[in-house]
């Protein structure tokens, strides 16, 4: 097969595929320019692997593996956490009640550890089965499992509406 044909393969799965590979470039990180640079990176490593990705049983699930080491590699580092290459942006409007509890979810989502993340996104929102999920993470399906577990029970803690107490008034 010739070069231009593998070009125009991996273009064409890479642009079938690349809003779905942000989609869960952002909820494993949380923030839409640091799933840009994820999405990136694990591109140019499908690249490099191209001829062994097409060959692939499930091109979808290579592509998601690539995509979610690439974002635990990166939690191991450093510099993800000491370096900030933008300001906040005040621009953003106001969000609508729905929105609100959509930013909710993403605002816990983003303070489970990486592990947990990483199962609760691909088991729920990914819609991937255990065994399957523990194939991506490199782990047993009980780790799965316990990671998933863990991690919802984080995010409803973290969920979990505020009760406040009103004194009475007796003053009358």
């Amino acid at each position: 097969m010739g070069m231009g044909t593998h070009d125009a393969e991996f273009t064409d799965y890479v642009s079938a595929k690349a809003r779905w590979l942000r989609q869960v470039a952002f909820l494993l990180c949380g923030d839409w320019h640091r799933a840009d640079d994820l999405v990136q990176t694990a591109v140019t490593k499908l690249y490099t692997n191209w001829s062994r990705a097409r060959r692939a049983t499930n091109l979808d699930g290579y592509a998601r593996t690539t995509l979610v080491n690439t974002f635990l590699g990166e939690q191991r580092t450093r510099w993800w956490r000491s370096v900030v290459l933008r300001e906040p942006d005040d621009s953003i409007p106001a969000p609508t009640h729905d929105q609100d509890d959509r930013l909710d979810l993403r605002g816990a989502l983003a303070q489970l550890p990486p592990g947990q993340r990483a199962a609760v996104v691909l088991r729920y929102y990914s819609d991937l089965p255990v065994d399957e999920v523990a194939r991506t993470l490199h782990c047993s399906a009980g780790n799965v499992k316990s990671q998933t577990a863990r991690g919802i029970a984080a995010l409803r803690r973290l969920l979990e509406p505020e009760t406040t107490t009103v004194a009475e008034d007796t003053s009358c």
